[in-house]
C-alpha cells in the first residue's frame, strides 16, 4: 500500500489542528483556578495537573496509534461490543451536548461579556452570544474535511499571538511573588494529587479517544494510507501540541498563584483570569481576553461537534453526519443557556465516573501487545474499576444528590473499604487487582493452551 512521506510542516499543520481541538474553555479557567487554590504550591500541583491534562491525552492518542483503532468504539470494543457502544455514547454525550461543547460558549461569554450586564439582562445576552457562537460552529463543522483549515491555518494563530500578549506583560510585570501566596487548606499536603483530580476537568483524556477519529481521517487526507505510517504520524504530531499545551497550563497557573497579591481566592476561573486582564491593561486587556477565549472555545467547539458527529455517523450510519452535527450544535446551544456554573456541577460526577475507565483503557490499548490483546485482562481490569467509579460519580453529584440517605450510605461504605476514597483515587487499587487477575489468567490459558499443544503433537 503506497504511503505519502510527510514534511516537518505537515506535521505542525496536524499538531495545530490537535491544539486547536484540545484547548477550549476548560483548558483556560481551571489552569488559573488551580494556580489561585495552590498558591505557593503551584508547581507541585502544576505536575499533577500536567498528568491528566497533557500526559493522559497523548497517551490517549497513542493508545489509537497503537492498537490502529478507528475511534473510541474500536478501543473498547475488547471489553464487549454493548460495553464499547455504551462507553462511547456517554463519551461523546459528555464532550458533545451535555457538558463540553455547551461549555465552549458559556466561558468566553462569562469571561467577556457577563460582567459588563446586569444580572437579568444576562440570559438574553447569553441567548444571542450562544446562537452566534453554535450558528459559526455549525458551519465551521459542516464538512470534516475542512476542519484542518478551519482550525490548524487560521484560528490558533490568532490565538497564540493574543495569549503571547497576556504571558508577556505577566512575566515582565508580575501581580506578585508565587512563592509567598496563600495554599488553601486542601493543598497543603495534597497539592499534587488535586492537581491530578483537577486535570479532569479539562476533558481532554475522552477527547483525544474521541478526537482520533479526526486524526485519522486528516492524516489520510494528507497522502498517508498505510496503518503503521498512520500511527506514527498520529503520535509524532500529538506530541508537538501536547508539549505545547503543557507550556501554557504551567504559566497559566503560575499567574493564578501570582494573583493573590492583589486579588481574592474567585470563584472560578473566568472571574479570575478577568480580573487579571484587567490589572494588567485595564478594559482593553479584557477585551483582549474576551476575543481570546472566543477563539480558543470556537475551535474547540468546531472540533468536538466534528468528532462527535462522525463517531456517531459510523456506528448509526443509517443517520447522517449531517443531522449528528444538528443536533450536537442545537442541543448545545439550548444547554449553554443554562448556565456555566450549572454546566460545570453536573458534570464533575460523569467525570468521575468516566476518567478512570478512561484511563485504564488507555493503559489496556498501549500494553494490549504484550498479552496479545487477549479481552479477558480488559474485562477483569474495567469491571473491578467500574464499582468506584460509580461511588467516584455519587461522592462528586451536587448536593440535591449526596444529601439522600441511601448515597450516604454508599459513600461511607466506599470510605470504610476502599483505600484512597478521601483522595478520589479509590479505583487504582481495584484496577491493579483486575489487571494482576486478568493477566494472571491469560498466562495460565497460555501455557494451558500450549501444554495442549504439545501433546497433541506427541
Amino acid at each position: 500500500m503506497q504511503t505519502q512521506k510527510l514534511s516537518f510542516k505537515h506535521y505542525v499543520i496536524i499538531g495545530s489542528m490537535l491544539f486547536g481541538m484540545f484547548f477550549g474553555a476548560g483548558n483556560l479557567i481551571f489552569p488559573i483556578h488551580l494556580g489561585q487554590l495552590a498558591g505557593a504550591h503551584w508547581l507541585t500541583a502544576g505536575w499533577g495537573f500536567l498528568l491528566t491534562g497533557t500526559l493522559l491525552p497523548l497517551l490517549g492518542i497513542i493508545a489509537i496509534s497503537v492498537t490502529r483503532s478507528s475511534g473510541i468504539y474500536d478501543l473498547a470494543k475488547p471489553i464487549g461490543k454493548r460495553y464499547a457502544t455504551l462507553f462511547m455514547i456517554l463519551t461523546c454525550a459528555t464532550l458533545g451536548p451535555l457538558f463540553a461543547t455547551p461549555r465552549t460558549a458559556t466561558t468566553p461569554f462569562q469571561i467577556g461579556i457577563a460582567s459588563y450586564v446586569s444580572a437579568s439582562q444576562a440570559p438574553l445576552y447569553l441567548l444571542i452570544y450562544s446562537l452566534v457562537f453554535f450558528s459559526i460552529t455549525y458551519w465551521a463543522s459542516r464538512k470534516p474535511t475542512g476542519i484542518i483549515d478551519t482550525i490548524g491555518k487560521l484560528l490558533n494563530p490568532a490565538f497564540l499571538i493574543l495569549l503571547a500578549l497576556i504571558f508577556g506583560i505577566a512575566f515582565t510585570h508580575p501581580l506578585g511573588s508565587a512563592r509567598t501566596a496563600n495554599v488553601a487548606a486542601a493543598y497543603q499536603n495534597g497539592a499534587f494529587l488535586n492537581g491530578f483530580l483537577q486535570g479532569y476537568n479539562t476533558m481532554d483524556a475522552l477527547a483525544a479517544l474521541l478526537f482520533g477519529i479526526a486524526v485519522v481521517t486528516t492524516i489520510r487526507g494528507l497522502g498517508q494510507k498505510e496503518p503503521g505510517a498512520v500511527a506514527k504520524t498520529a503520535a509524532k504530531s500529538s506530541l508537538l501540541s501536547i508539549s505545547l499545551e503543557a507550556v501554557i497550563y504551567l504559566g497559566l497557573i503560575w499567574i493564578g498563584a501570582t494573583s493573590l497579591s492583589q486579588f481574592k481566592l474567585s470563584a472560578d476561573g473566568g472571574i479570575a483570569f478577568s480580573q487579571i486582564a484587567n490589572a494588567f491593561m485595564g478594559v482593553p486587556g479584557e477585551l483582549i481576553l474576551a476575543i481570546m477565549a472566543t477563539l480558543t472555545c470556537l475551535t474547540t467547539a468546531v472540533g468536538l461537534a466534528t468528532s462527535f458527529s462522525e463517531a456517531l455517523h459510523d456506528k448509526f450510519p443509517s443517520i447522517s453526519y449531517r443531522t449528528w452535527n444538528r443536533l450536537s450544535c442545537g442541543a448545545s446551544f439550548l444547554i449553554a443557556n443554562i448556565g456555566l456554573d450549572q454546566i460545570i456541577a453536573w458534570s464533575t460526577p460523569m467525570l468521575m465516573f468516566l476518567y478512570p475507565l478512561a484511563i485504564t483503557l488507555i493503559i489496556l490499548s498501549i500494553a494490549s501487545p504484550l498479552f496479545r490483546h487477549d479481552p479477558v485482562v480488559y474485562r477483569w481490569t474495567t469491571a473491578l474499576t467500574l464499582i468506584p467509579a460509580c461511588f467516584d460519580a455519587l461522592g462528586s453529584a451536587p448536593a440535591v444528590i449526596t444529601r439522600l440517605g441511601w448515597v450516604q450510605g454508599l459513600l461511607a461504605f466506599d470510605d470504610k473499604y476502599f483505600p484512597l476514597a478521601k483522595i478520589g483515587l479509590d479505583w487504582a487499587l481495584p484496577a491493579l487487582i483486575g489487571l494482576m487477575i486478568g493477566l494472571s489468567w491469560h498466562v495460565v490459558r497460555q501455557a494451558l493452551t500450549a501444554h495442549a499443544y504439545k501433546m497433541n503433537q506427541n
